[in-house]
């Protein structure tokens, strides 16, 4: 064969293999990598972040007569059910209040893990319990995506009026899920959101109301059990939810 006919198909032949290559290229499916989940609301514990919060100030909001959550702190424990020996995340926990009550009812023999993203407020805690001579209260600084928690380590899950402050509703539930004994407890105590009938400041606070919080808890494998009429609240409510028993199966096998 003429040397030129056999550079020539020799071209050919390249010239067919960078077709082929092409083409196989353009055919393998585009992986695409996952998409971080976004805060729902980005900023929104930027205060309490702030190494120079003032926790006094904070006294003054959270413990105080004219909160419904701290003035009906009573019926509020009665509600929850928290017995001797139980042991309980105070997920949200500030001040401490809830934390406090809760180490009574649980004893000795129950535990508080007092849960917030603020490090001055878990310095409160920690310094109040201390002055308190209050063994059984645990603090626990989480993060914006996880509550920290141990797997299997709580009865009773509670958070009041901070649900609305998760900015990564479904991993920090993800991980309350985790830490919950089977037939554990969720309780959620937050802010009705209604137009028309809330206050403007919570319409612009609270990102969305109860039955949308709701559905996201639901979404995480809890299931609803009960709106608990607590007598005196105007602007807040009470859901209580269980671990999901269909949840607990799947992840047992």
């Amino acid at each position: 064969m003429p040397v030129r006919q056999i550079l020539n198909a020799v071209v050919v032949m390249c010239l067919a293999m960078r077709l082929c290559v092409a083409v196989a290229q353009d055919s393998e499916p585009t992986i695409k990598a996952p998409t971080a989940p976004k805060s729902v609301r980005p900023g929104i514990n930027d205060r309490f972040v702030d190494p120079a919060l003032n926790v006094s100030e904070w006294l003054g909001r959270f413990e105080i007569e004219s909160r419904e959550v701290y003035s009906h702190r009573a019926d509020v424990l009665k509600a929850t059910g928290i017995k001797s020996g139980d042991y309980i995340a105070d997920i949200g926990a500030g001040t401490g209040f809830y934390s406090r009550l809760f180490a009574q009812a649980t004893g000795e023999s129950g535990k508080v893990f007092a849960v917030d993203i603020s490090p001055r407020f878990i310095e409160h805690i920690n310094r109040q319990s201390r002055a308190d001579k209050v063994s059984n209260i645990t603090s626990i600084l989480c993060s914006d995506r996880s509550t920290k928690l141990q797997p299997d380590s709580i009865n009773v899950a509670f958070i009041c009026d901070t649900y609305h402050h998760f900015e990564f509703p479904q991993s920090t539930l993800e991980s309350i899920h985790k830490a919950l004994k089977p037939g554990g407890s969720l309780i959620v105590i937050d802010f009705e959101r209604i137009p028309g009938k809330s206050r403007e400041f919570l319409l612009g606070h609270v990102r969305a109301g109860k039955e949308v919080f709701r559905r996201e808890v639901e979404d995480s494998h809890f299931e609803f059990v009960e709106e608990v009429e607590i007598p005196g609240f105007e602007e807040n409510y009470f859901l209580r939810f269980r671990k999901s028993v269909a949840a607990e199966d799947k992840s047992s096998k």
